[in-house]
């Protein structure tokens, strides 16, 4: 679980911008929390903000620390640059490095990981993990020069091989540093984002010995519309029936998948008829429809045929069913583009919920929906907001606990007024 997420000079944010999951003494929605020894924690967070405030840029910093931790050792050659982007709206934040900080629990310990850099090199970085409840060194670095605190010899040979434009944490998890592949795990299997609709066929292959996953996208699909009765999913080109079928040429692992394809196809669809076939997928919605004699059919529609909002629903199904079975943090921007304001709840109170939400997973999120203030989903330490200087172009993202409010004070009244900033500065004519 994600404890805090602070990070500095990226993109529209020049100063400290910390995101806390801990939650405050509030004793609204209490059921909710997260319990973690001494503290607790919150299922989620959702951060407002107006156009171009920089709200986005906080799951672009977390997606970004996340895909260079994960894959540091293998995208940086001896030139690459590191994929920093610093504030650039005045004349020294460029020079300076980039910073990012994960505080975080993954079985039962808690892990600090931090590192800074500019596009050239890695100024600084650090992890700390506490297996015996006080937190401990693992390694430090500022530029080429490390401390370890134990398995010293390993990790002196392991340094030799680290770049000034790599991470220790990276190209040790590579050489099997045990702690530092502890705690890498949480980056690699616990960290999700959301995926655009486009990307459906290729989960439908990620996911495809998965028959609980299949079935999932199927019932997010039809939570969107009401209208579809039951989803097809099939690989289009050329039809296969059984094992026989395959050409030569496939390799085994191929064919294999295939197979399990087939049979999760079977074991999810309502159609008795399951149809397996080479090349590309390909899904297909089955929707009531009534004919001229008065009798009702299903039809079906190709998957470019439904609605943005029922494809939206789909594509981010897998992300969400993931997380909530396994537990992690999942980071979605923008979550109510082409979803109906009802859709967007559905999908929160997942994460609220303890019965759909056992293993603490929680998801962070932006969003211009406005209902969600209205405090009978989300509690008030769960929003954040992200606004712009209109002086110097800085963004900042700071919480409604930062503001005494009354507890039966109507947030979402206030926000639309400004009270809490964050909101378009524009002037609505009065209609006569």
């Amino acid at each position: 679980m994600l404890i805090e997420f602070r990070f500095r000079n990226y993109r529209s944010f020049r100063d400290d911008a910390v995101l806390s999951m801990e939650a405050t003494g509030l004793g609204a929605l209490k059921s909710i929390l997260i319990p973690f020894h001494s503290i607790t924690l919150l299922p989620g967070a959702a951060i407002f903000g107006k156009n171009g405030g920089g709200k986005s840029n906080v799951i672009r910093a977390f997606w970004l620390a996340v895909q260079f931790i994960r894959n540091a050792q293998r995208t940086q050659h001896e030139k690459a640059a590191i994929p920093v982007v610093p504030f650039a709206l005045n004349d020294y934040s460029a020079s300076e490095p980039t910073e990012f900080e994960f505080y975080y629990t993954l079985d039962d310990v808690r892990y600090w990981y931090s590192f800074s850099a500019t596009r050239e090199k890695v100024f600084a970085e650090s992890l700390y993990h506490a297996p015996k409840g006080q937190k401990a060194l693992v390694f430090s670095r500022s530029g080429q020069d490390f401390e370890f605190s134990k398995d010293k010899a390993r990790r002196e040979l392991i340094k030799g091989a680290v770049a000034e434009n790599q991470l220790f944490f990276s190209v040790a998890c590579t050489m099997n540093d045990a702690d530092c592949s502890r705690a890498m795990r949480w980056f690699r299997e616990k960290v999700f984002f959301s995926r655009d609709y486009s990307d459906i066929p290729r989960q439908l292959l990620d996911y495809s010995s998965d028959t609980n996953m299949l079935k999932a996208i199927s019932d997010y699909a039809k939570a969107a519309d009401l209208g579809i009765e039951e989803m097809q999913f099939e690989i289009n080109s050329q039809e296969i029936q059984d094992s026989t079928a395959f050409p030569d040429e496939i390799p085994e692992g191929v064919r294999a998948a295939l197979m399990q394809f087939r049979q999760a196809l079977s074991e999810t669809s309502n159609n008795s008829e399951v149809h397996l076939k080479m090349g590309e997928v390909k899904a297909t919605s089955k929707h009531k429809g009534r004919n001229q004699d008065g009798s009702r059919q299903l039809y079906s529609l190709e998957l470019e045929d439904e609605s943005d909002g029922t494809r939206k629903l789909m594509s981010i199904a897998p992300a969400i069913e993931s997380v909530l079975a396994n537990g992690g943090v999942l980071l979605v921007d923008e979550i109510e583009r082409e979803l109906h304001p009802l859709l967007v709840s559905f999908i929160v109170s997942k994460f609220q919920s303890k019965r759909t939400n056992p293993f603490g997973a929680q998801m962070i999120f932006t969003t211009h929906n406005t209902e969600l203030l209205n405090m009978e989903l989300l509690r008030k330490d769960q929003l954040y907001f992200v606004d712009k200087d209109q002086e110097d172009g800085a963004s900042e993202l700071y919480s409604i606990s930062d503001f005494s409010t009354r507890t039966t004070e109507n947030i979402r009244k206030g926000y639309l007024l400004g009270k809490y900033g964050a909101t378009p500065n524009i002037e609505i004519e009065e209609v006569e």
